[in-house]
């Protein structure tokens, strides 16, 4: 790798930022001795320009992650950076195959020894299953922590450039060792699993449920609060070895006057498993239940989720899901419980050990 100095930052409110090569490359730091800090690049709108002065719309992974750190020369003094494309996309098109490259460049990051933690940017529409997948699937303790913006880099009081110093912070603090994958915007660290996407623009977007905050970062120093309590990473029994794709898994959304034209469809096309996004705890009407049922006794997993947006969803309330064959979701909402039956659905099919893993992570 070579070194470089980074252009002076742009202006503000600047159309956009100096182009640099993308190639991966080492920054010139302040001090051979600070933590080392790899940066995989996914796009999102932290790196989204504005296609006009007073434009409202944006283009996601406009810019190079480069251009991203030139804007934050306080980064110097944190860590040495090194950066590496993985993907220019906004996050509503992450999809498998670019889930698989990331966890593995993600690995390599950590099977570094010479790089402290790992930083991510990444859009935030679809982060918290990246994150909780990288939480599922990566065999480290050192930091992995995902960054985004709500507002794009060109805009008025854009959010991700102390997004990102504080993300930075996190993954460079031994303080953040052996927590799974983090999420940092916002000044607030949550917890891969327990983190969701609340509002549609708001910079406060982000919120943690059942067991709150990780922490808070506060101009890039660190207020952890408990562990999490569920397994991840290190204590993770799944591995990526030899998969070159994912099951596909789809989410039935539940809604008065449901049928099961949806679910029907669903095993039409192929997939092996559902989650259903249920109303309450995780219910729905007589007729998707049957064919949720039928799916089942096909081999089909099938869990139960909630749509509500909280809570857990327990066994055997109102729906039998004994006789049935149903999975419960536990605490993950309908999007993680996908991302965790994908990954279980690698390992085995058996409805009662996919039940366990909800219980377990």
């Amino acid at each position: 790798m070579t070194g470089r100095v980074y252009p002076d930052p742009p202006p503000f409110g600047a159309p956009k930022f100096a182009k640099t090569e993308k190639n991966v490359f080492a920054a010139r730091t302040m001090s051979a001795s600070l933590p080392r800090i790899r940066i995989l690049a996914t796009g999102g709108t932290i790196a989204g320009a504005q296609t006009g002065d007073r434009a409202r719309g944006y283009r996601a992974g406009a810019f190079s992650v480069e251009a991203l750190i030139a804007a934050v020369p306080q980064l110097a003094a944190l860590a040495a950076l090194e950066v590496e494309p993985v993907a220019a996309i906004g996050s509503q098109d992450m999809d498998d195959a670019t889930w698989l490259r990331l966890a593995a460049r993600t690995q390599a990051a950590a099977d570094d020894s010479a790089i402290t933690g790992v930083v991510i940017t990444h859009g935030t529409d679809t982060m918290e299953e990246t994150a909780f997948f990288l939480n599922l699937v990566v065999r480290t303790a050192k930091p992995i922590v995902l960054v985004g913006a709500m507002r794009p880099a060109t805009a008025m009081s854009a959010d991700g450039p102390m997004n990102l110093y504080n993300a930075v912070a996190v993954a460079a603090d031994p303080a953040a060792v052996g927590r799974g994958a983090l999420v940092v915007a916002n000044d607030e660290i949550h917890f891969a699993r327990e983190i969701t996407k609340t509002n549609t623009t708001q910079v406060g977007t982000f919120r943690s449920g059942h067991r709150g905050l990780a922490g808070l970062v506060n101009n890039g120093r660190l207020h952890l609060y408990g562990p999490p309590v569920r397994r991840h990473t290190t204590a993770s029994e799944f591995t990526l070895a030899g998969i070159s794709a994912l099951p596909r898994v789809d989410i039935i959304y539940a809604h008065a006057g449901m049928d099961r034209k949806l679910i029907d469809a669903a095993v039409q096309a192929g997939a092996r498993g559902l989650v259903l996004a249920g109303v309450g705890d995780g219910n729905a009407g007589s007729l998707a239940l049957r064919a949720a049922a039928e799916a089942a006794a096909a081999g089909i997993a099938v869990v139960r989720s909630s749509r509500t947006g909280g809570g857990v969803v327990e066994r055997n309330i109102e729906t039998d899901d004994d006789t049935s064959g149903f999975i419960a979701a536990d605490e993950l909402n309908p999007q993680k419980s996908r991302v965790l039956l994908m990954l279980g659905l690698t390992c085995t099919a058996d409805p009662r050990v996919l039940q366990e893993y909800f219980f377990s992570y």
